[in-house]
């Protein structure tokens, strides 16, 4: 439900945000639609298809505020997939003369213009962008130059070894890149082929872990937690496995890497690794196509 209290409305800041929800008060109604108080005088339109049911004068609705063709202020209740100063994986649904235009949500698509593409989009295909104004035509657009959006500072912080919540967005030779939030902020890695044995969706956010940085302020990416602390999680997912199957499972060395993923959710080696352990720590004993636990024989 989009209105809202007079009470929590004074606590709003009234200031209008392009690009972002605004919280406003409904002062006309009309046939097309209703008018809200832009302030300073601003009467801004929303139209009556997205106008909640019951809504009247005096109401005040949460909004999402951006400009249609002719440059007007218009408002609508649906929710774009990202606002202005987020990062999004969008699909582009046409091309045209100053750009490419991606679905967010909304009726009016995301421009992209040719100068803001890093490399040439094509139709039905998915991009990450960065959400912005652009200061010139004060209109809501979206870049693909993403490295200049990045925040330098945020390499300096991170630590090898951290985990940290990464968005795969565009396959290479040599991988997959991610884009890396962490505290509100963005950077750029990798995760190199050979570090990935699982499917990797882009445009889903993921938890990764910085594995190296590099001299030169790349930064290596992996999937799974580093060393010992990998293993010990690995090894009490086991456990807990065996545990809801009555104490015996029907996996062993020569399990296929995809059957053992689609089971456990790691790798052949990390099994290995972590049956390994169990099996010395006396937890387990190994079959040739089965693992148990010690107190079930």
């Amino acid at each position: 439900m989009n209105v809202v209290s007079q009470e929590l409305f004074m606590e709003i800041e009234q200031k209008l945000q392009l690009g972002q929800y605004n919280t406003l008060e409904v002062i006309k109604e009309l046939d097309f639609g209703l008018y809200l108080d832009g302030h300073n005088g601003e009467e801004i339109l929303i139209p009556r298809v997205y106008v909640p049911e019951g809504t009247k004068i005096g109401d005040f609705l949460t909004v999402f505020l951006y400009r249609d063709s002719e440059d007007r202020l218009i408002a609508t209740t649906l929710k774009p997939f990202a606002v202005v100063g987020d990062y999004a994986y969008l699909q582009v649904r046409d091309v045209s003369k100053l750009g490419v235009f991606l679905d967010w949500g909304l009726m009016k698509d995301l421009l992209v213009p040719f100068g803001e593409q890093s490399t040439k989009m094509a139709l039905g295909r998915s991009y990450l962008v960065k959400i912005y104004i652009d200061e010139q035509t004060e209109r809501i657009v979206a870049s693909g130059k993403l490295e200049k959006f990045f925040d330098q500072d945020l390499v300096e912080n991170l630590q090898e070894g951290q985990a940290v919540e990464i968005l795969p967005y565009q396959y290479t030779d040599m991988g997959v890149k991610a884009l890396i939030k962490e505290s509100g902020k963005y950077c750029m890695g990798i995760v190199y082929k050979n570090e990935i044995f699982k499917e990797l969706p882009l445009g889903e956010y993921t938890q990764g872990f910085i594995k190296k940085i590099r001299e030169d302020g790349k930064i290596d990416l992996r999937l799974e937690m580093q060393g010992f602390d990998r293993i010990d999680t690995q090894k009490a997912l086991i456990m807990k496995k065996l545990e809801q199957a009555n104490g015996t499972l029907p996996f062993g060395d020569k399990t296929d890497a995809e059957i053992i993923y689609q089971a456990f959710q790691m790798s052949k080696k990390d099994f290995k690794k972590a049956i390994g352990g169990l099996f010395r720590e006396q937890k387990i004993t190994l079959g040739s196509d089965s693992i148990r636990l010690s107190n079930h024989e």
